[in-house]
């Protein structure tokens, strides 16, 4: 496989999509191409939780999304709903759909995926299957729809391997498009864009309990 292109950081200069807020939880739609935290490099402070603790003073990110990944993702305003929110992502007690454009037809109406992921040291950031190393990884999936030459997918990820859903749909043989670290050739050329999106987030809300569902549309 030819080596991934990597792009300049342009985070998109648009405002906060906020889904939902109280005095406990910010909810965001996240843009594609936004980091979810701050990177390494200068030019990369540039990202969804600063921009957020600018509005909202004392907000914090409590999962992270890729950052060519657009959807929802939920922030805790104080340390209690950090601590809270962090136990049930940890559990695994969230449920989360995400939503893909792959490239090709995958075969089966659904399955489920269970491959561990490791990050490909030599050629990181991309990570790849190692059933040595690998740390445990499981994701369901369900087809939507096909048309001509991809297939539309609902990805309902059980662990929260960084890249799990895209080395998982690689590994059926059907990279996701615009994935400009996994596809290659029509499959990269296809979209301008990962078609990658985090469209359903269920949690328990940190201080009444009561089970919340946020959504996002797909922009894809």
């Amino acid at each position: 496989m030819s080596a991934p292109i990597l792009k300049d950081y342009e985070p998109p200069n648009v405002p906060l999509d906020i889904l939902y807020v109280d005095d406990d939880i910010l909810v965001l739609n996240k843009p594609g191409g936004l980091l979810s935290v701050p990177g390494r490099t200068p030019e990369k402070q540039d990202c969804l939780a600063t921009r957020a603790e600018k509005q909202f003073t004392g907000a914090r990110i409590v999962h992270r999304l890729d950052m060519e990944t657009s959807g929802v993702i939920i922030m805790a305003r104080h340390l209690d709903a950090l601590r809270h929110l962090g136990r049930q992502f940890e559990d695994r007690k969230t449920d989360k759909i995400y939503e893909a454009r792959v490239y090709g037809h995958v075969a089966r109406e659904e399955g489920e995926i269970d491959l561990p992921v490791l990050i490909d040291w030599p050629n990181r950031p991309k990570h790849r299957v190692d059933f040595e190393n690998g740390r445990s990884a499981f994701t369901r999936y369900k087809v939507l729809e096909r048309d001509e030459k991809t297939t539309r997918v609902a990805l309902f990820p059980v662990t929260g391997r960084s890249h799990q859903l895209r080395v998982h749909m690689l590994s059926l043989g059907h990279a996701i498009l615009g994935d400009n670290l996994y596809a290659e050739g029509e499959a990269l050329s296809m979209a301008d864009r990962l078609c990658l999106h985090a469209r359903q987030l269920t949690v328990a809300h940190p201080e009444s309990g009561e089970s919340l569902t946020f959504n996002a549309p797909v922009p894809f």
